[in-house]
Parts: C-alpha cells; structure tokens; sequence
C-alpha cells in the first residue's frame, strides 16, 4: 500500500514506515500530525484517486528532526560589465516518519467546532425627523476692476 500526498506546495510518494524531509513544519519532535491532503491512495489493485484529495483519507505521521538542506549556491554575473554576485541559501526542512496511511478515516478526527461569537449591538438611536433645511443666500461681491481702483 503507497500513498502521493500534499505538503508544502509538492508531492511526496509515502509507504508505511518511510522517511522523508518535507517543508519546514513548526512542530517540535517526537510529534505526531495528520496530513488530510491526500491524493491518491493504491492498495494492490485497488486505486482511489480524489478530486483534489480524497474525503476522510489521512496519513499519520511522527517528527523526527528539524534539518536543514545542503547548501545551494546561486552565481550571477554579466560579461565585460564588472557584474558578479554569489548568493547560498540552505532550506530549512522537517525530517518524518510515516506511521500509517487510513484511506477512509477509521480513526475518529476531532473536529473543531468554530464558535460563534455574538456581539451585543447597540441599540440604534431613533432618528430625528428631518427638519427643512435652512437655504442661505449669498451676497454678491463684485470685484473692482483696475479702472475703480485707480480712482479709488
């Protein structure tokens, strides 16, 4: 039995009892987690595929270590023109154990109830009756031309 599963953006193909480094998980070790982003799951002819992950499949699994990659090393540069940069990155990773793979979720997931917060509203203020509203009427200027303020 084997089993192609989703985490951190790739797929990973897992057996029971394999080990592999995945994404980076903020998990300490010796923990164990349910990965439900399962896509396909092949018991001896038997195949299931889901649409994009199968309903109530999970797979179980134990933190091992918290690692890190080897170093990449990233090179740049652009002839005749001086140009030359050199970057390294090393990519945190989580070392894992597959303990077992369920294809229709026998064991029984907690599932999280989302609590409804209810917020006490304020009771609205009753609304004035509009008044009319006071129309004000502008007094003209006029402006003095250059002529009046000559004489001025």
């Amino acid at each position: 039995m084997f089993a192609i599963i989703e985490t951190g953006g790739k797929q990973y193909k897992i057996e029971k009892g394999s080990v592999l480094e995945i994404e980076k998980l903020e998990l300490n070790a010796e923990d164990k987690i349910e990965i439900d982003k399962v896509v396909l799951i092949v018991d001896g002819d038997d195949v299931k595929m889901g649409t994009p992950y199968l309903e109530g499949a999970f797979a179980e699994v134990k933190v091992l270590e918290q690692t890190k990659a080897d170093k990449i090393y990233v090179y740049k540069m652009k002839a005749k023109k001086r140009y030359q940069k050199k970057q390294g990155h090393r990519q945190k990773l989580t070392k894992v154990e597959v303990l077992s793979i369920s294809a229709s979720g026998a064991k029984p997931v907690e599932k999280k109830v989302k609590e409804e917060v209810v917020i006490a509203k304020k009771p609205k203020a009753e609304k004035k009756p509009k008044t009319e509203k006071k129309t004000t009427v502008k007094k003209a200027t006029t402006k003095k031309t250059t002529s009046e303020e000559k004489e001025a």
